[in-house]
């Protein structure tokens, strides 16, 4: 039983349903990256690489199954929640901790969780490797700053 493939298929579901080809692509990048970067902050901060792989591919499912930001965060803590739930396959706590980590993922000027801040650098991350050349958000330039140390990136 391989708990991120089996929540990347209900992703894919979801995604696959997005009727503009570039809306499309834009979910499959920004939710597959975001998991991905959430995979590497996990493993280089010793964390539960599995539950933050997962939190990163549900952090904006809301978003793009209503094509709808407003309150995403939020809303998609509640859907995130319920997809977890249906899949039968997590605990209590990992419900917890992942859903949490979505719905405090859009604030990134507070510190919250281990998981929720790795989900937060991870949104940061791929927002700048989407394209570098695009300017950081004003929001987001304290996290980048915090993660061109913590990899030594000279940019």
């Amino acid at each position: 039983m391989d708990r991120i493939e089996n929540v990347r298929k209900v992703v894919d579901e979801i995604v696959l349903n997005i009727v503009d080809a570039e809306e499309r692509r834009c979910a499959y990048l920004h939710l597959y990256g975001v998991s991905q970067a959430c995979a590497l902050l996990a493993m280089k901060r010793q964390e539960n690489i599995e539950l933050a792989t997962i939190a990163g591919m549900l952090h904006d499912i809301y978003s793009y199954a209503n094509m709808d930001s407003k309150d995403h965060a939020h809303k998609g803590a509640e859907m995130a929640r319920d997809i977890l739930v249906s899949l039968n396959e997590f605990s209590e706590e990992e419900i917890n901790l992942i859903c949490t980590a979505i719905y405090n993922h859009s604030d990134k000027l507070d510190i919250h969780g281990v998981l929720d801040e790795i989900l937060k650098d991870a949104d940061v991350m791929q927002h700048v490797l989407y394209n570098p050349l695009f300017s950081v958000k004003a929001n987001e330039q304290k996290r980048f700053d915090s993660l061109k140390v913590e990899f030594n990136l000279q940019i």
